[in-house]
Order: C-alpha cells, then structure tokens, then sequence
C-alpha cells in the first residue's frame, strides 16, 4: 500500500512581478518500507517537494495523499535530516538530541534514556557532554541522524545529509543509515531521500526518482533491484548507474 501519493504536483513561484515555475506535473508514490530517492540537477525542484511534505509549502497545483487521504503534515510522524546538521551550538550532544523528544513528551526519565539509545546507535556515545564546535562534520551529522531517529518517525526525510562530508566520512554514514532502515526494530521505516549523487542513489535506494531541469517534472523511474548489501564497483551496479545517467540526460 502507498503511504504517500503525490499527484499533479505543480508550485509556482512569484520572483519580481514574474512567474516562476520550480515543479511542473510531478507525480510518484512512496510505499511503507522503501527507501526511495529523488534525483535531479540544481534548481529542479528536489528539495521543494521535503518543503511540501513538512508542511512548508503549499503546491500550486495538484494533490498529496497519505494512505489514501488527503495529506495533512500534521498526521505523519517525521523527521528530517539536512545537509548542514542544524545544532543548537550553546547545547551539549545530549541536550540536542533530547529536544526533540521533549516536544512529544514530558517523561524526563524516557527522554534521557531514548537520547542515550540513540546517541550509542550512531556511534558517538561518550561525546553526550560535547558541543558541537567540538566535533567533526561527520559527527555533527551524526548527532542529527540521532535526534531523527529518536522520535520514531514512520517516514525520515533525506535533504542531500552527505553532501557537505568528506567521501569516507559519508561512506561511512551512508552504510550505518542503511543498517538501521533495514533492522526491523529500529526506525526509520520509510525514507525518502533527496540528493543529486547517482552512485549514492544507487547504492541506498529501491526507488529512484529522476527530475528534469526546472521545472521539475518526472523525467522516470528506476527501481533497484540489486542485493543488498551493494557492491558499488560490480558491472551490475554500474549499469544500474548508467541507465540513472542516460535518464537525466534525455530531457
């Protein structure tokens, strides 16, 4: 079953007195339990659609349904992860992952316990009492994935997370994020993944979206039927990879 439908997606922009069209006729599905990644040039709309989804935006034209009916931000539990980790710089590690449980709960035992959890499941426990001036891009990076997690989202939504990292450092994270979609105790459930890296969207995803230059629209769609865990230097990843290349290339 679908958990999200979009259908028609248009947005229009006002820049100047003038028209600005950033999506145009987009439309795709998200089912429960799939990693789905969204993948397009600069500027095509990629990260327009995660405003849509958090309630920020409002589309111009068209419709999103979750399981069915009409989409309301507010009856989806989510978290996002973007590509700069927005730490609350005067909070230690702890206290960042912790607010954001403390806006669904009041339960200070839980809370403390849930932030812990989740600090140790991405790897920087014995950093609680850290700032973030004090780590590394990874690390940051990680803290976030941490305060995403610790809600229990049914649906993580991706903004380009491994951009601004080295290549080891997002390689690294990349795996560990795929590990825990794929436990069947932990969250996330759902993901849908924004980025503009073919090789990335290969390795992470069942499904990829390919937008065309702005205005956005759906150029297609591949699913990936690989094995996990991927091997990204196999002919077969590759040519999953070549058939994203020639699709974004053919507008």
């Amino acid at each position: 079953m679908d958990l999200l439908e979009l259908k028609g997606i248009g947005v229009e922009y006002d820049s100047n007195g003038k028209k600005l069209l950033s999506l145009r006729d987009v439309s795709f599905s998200i089912q429960s339990n799939q990693f789905v990644s969204i993948i397009g040039p600069s500027g095509c709309g990629k990260s327009t659609i995660i405003k849509i989804l958090l309630g920020l935006l409002k589309p111009s034209a068209g419709t999103v349904t979750l399981g069915g009916k009409l989409f309301d931000a507010s009856n989806l539990k989510f978290s996002v992860v973007f590509q700069n980790p927005a730490l609350f710089p005067w909070l230690d590690v702890l206290k960042n992952v912790e607010i954001a449980l403390e806006a669904i709960t009041d339960d200070e035992r839980y809370i403390r316990e849930t932030a812990e959890k989740f600090i140790k499941i991405v790897g920087i426990d014995g950093f609680e009492e850290a700032y973030p001036r004090e780590l590394s891009g990874g690390m940051k990076q990680r803290v976030s994935i941490a305060r995403a997690l610790a809600t229990g989202p049914d649906l993580l939504l991706l903004d380009e997370p491994f951009a601004a990292l080295d290549v080891f450092s997002a390689q690294a994270l990349r795996e560990e994020l795929l590990d825990l979609w794929e436990s069947p105790d932990l969250p996330p459930d759902t993901v849908l993944m924004v980025t503009h890296n073919v090789d990335e969207a290969v390795q992470m995803s069942d499904k990829i979206i390919v937008l065309s230059p702005r205005p956005g629209r759906v150029l297609g769609e591949i699913k990936v039927e690989l094995p996990r865990p991927r091997n990204t230097r196999s002919e077969e990843f590759y040519s999953v990879v070549d058939t994203v290349v020639k699709l974004m290339s053919s507008d």
